[in-house]
Parts: structure tokens; C-alpha cells; sequence
């Protein structure tokens, strides 16, 4: 069935939104990406109109978040929700084994060596193969991925997204950072929105379909969302018509 074009935006919802792929175009590589005036206003306001009850749910870094937002201080949930920032401030960690980080990451360096447009991006928490620059290694790229997280035994996974395979925590993700956030105020008791892109998504589309909420995908490709729109002007348009009169 196909995903419809979703109802007009509330104020009154809980807004959980990925970055890139979703409020801004996904670029070369994770720091050559553009944030501009406008989408850090639409973003300010959105936070501060809906009550506090929007949180920017990124693969990023908390860290990398914070460079792209400038002075915005808001709920985030970094890494796939490996680490979340609460309404009130208060920074929750979900630590990675970090013998088994070092041992994956010392398997890497003789591919990467070999492999010029292979990227290694080191979030802390995660490990991320980006291979962006070179789409004919992506069975390659999955494939090694997966098998050093299963020859690690520390309880790791591979979460797939677009042109990067990145090892993590298994059971955290997007959706949970989600469930922990609607526990919490402002969040609590509002209908939850979730929007994003990727397969990482997917997480977050699940457990807001499961609370009867409003999920969105952006883009093309098969998902669990229940409504699609189709790029990133046009997530940008669905929200600024929430500010519309205020």
C-alpha cells in the first residue's frame, strides 16, 4: 500500500527528527554538510512553539550535533540513541565494550590502507565504515562489518544506513530513544511524530506506528512509515506550516 502525504502539522505533537537526509541533504562526507540560518530558525521555533516537545534523533554524535546547531540547546539523542540529552538537560550514556572497539578498529586499518575511499568515522560509542565514495564496495563493506561485530562477542550489531555499515550496542536505537523521551516531560501524553530517511529509521517508524502516532519517510524505498514526503524542502515546508500564524 502507498504511503500517504501526511495531515497538517500540530503543535500540540511530540516531534522526533533525524538530521541528515531529513532537514538537511546528505553531502560527501558527515562534515561536509550545509546548515543554514534558516533551518536552525525553523528548528528554534518549532522547539519553543511546541512547548519543548521536539528532539533531533541523529546517528551523529551529540558532540557533532552541537557544532551544527550553534547556540540552539535542545533535547538530542546521538549515535542511534547510544546517548541522550533529556528536556532538562541531564545526558544519559548506553556505554560500547571498549576492548572490543579496539580490536575492530585495529582489523580496519590494513582495508582502509588499501581502500583510499573507505571512511572510518569514530563517534565514541559507534564505529562507522562510510563508503560513500566507493558504492561497489558496499557487499564487501556489510559483509566485513558484520563479521567483526560477531567475532567480537561483546554484544555488537551493524546498523545499515545509506553508503555506511556502523557497529553498536545491540537493543538501542532510535525507537528507544524515542519510548524514553515520550516517558518524560514535556514529551508525555502528546501523539509522537517521527521523521526520517534511512534504515535506521525504521526503529523509530516501528515504535511510533506502535503508539498509534505519525511516522514519515523521506524519500524513496520500502518502509514501515505510514506517510512519505518527498525530500528535504518538503520536511522543512510540513513544519513551517505548524509556525504558520504564531
Amino acid at each position: 500500500m502507498q504511503a500517504l502525504s501526511p495531515p497538517t502539522a500540530s503543535l500540540e505533537w511530540a516531534y522526533f527528527l533525524d538530521v541528515d537526509g531529513t532537514l538537511i541533504d546528505i553531502a560527501e562526507t558527515p562534515d561536509a554538510v550545509i546548515v543554514d540560518a534558516a533551518l536552525l530558525d525553523l528548528i528554534a521555533r518549532l522547539y519553543r512553539l511546541s512547548g519543548g516537545a521536539m528532539a533531533l534523533v541523529s546517528g551523529r554524535a551529540i558532540s557533532d550535533l552541537e557544532k551544527l546547531l550553534s547556540a540552539l540547546h535542545l533535547p538530542l539523542a546521538g549515535q542511534h540513541g547510544l546517548e541522550r540529552r533529556d528536556a532538562a538537560g541531564r545526558l544519559w550514556m548506553h556505554a560500547a565494550p571498549p576492548a572490543a572497539k579496539c580490536t575492530i578498529k585495529e582489523a580496519l586499518a590494513p582495508v582502509l590502507a588499501q581502500h583510499s575511499d573507505l571512511l572510518l568515522e569514530d563517534k565514541g560509542l559507534t564505529l562507522a565504515l562510510h563508503y560513500r565514495q566507493a558504492p561497489q564496495l558496499a557487499y564487501y563493506v556489510q559483509r566485513l562489518m558484520n563479521q567483526l561485530a560477531r567475532e567480537a562477542d561483546a554484544g555488537l550489531e551493524v546498523q545499515q544506513g545509506k553508503c555506511v555499515a556502523e557497529i553498536k550496542p545491540s537493543g538501542i536505537d532510535k525507537g528507544t530513544a524515542v519510548a524514553e523521551y515520550l516517558a518524560e516531560a514535556p514529551f508525555t501524553g502528546r501523539r509522537a511524530v517521527f521523521i526520517g530517511d534511512d534504515l535506521n529509521d525504521e526503529h523509530g517508524f516501528a515504535e511510533v506506528n506502535r503508539l498509534d502516532g505519525i511516522s514519515i519517510k523521506v524519500g524513496k524505498g520500502p518502509s514501515c512509515a505510514r506517510y512519505r514526503l518527498p525530500d528535504v524542502a518538503a520536511v522543512r515546508r510540513w513544519l513551517g506550516d505548524a509556525l504558520r500564524g504564531e
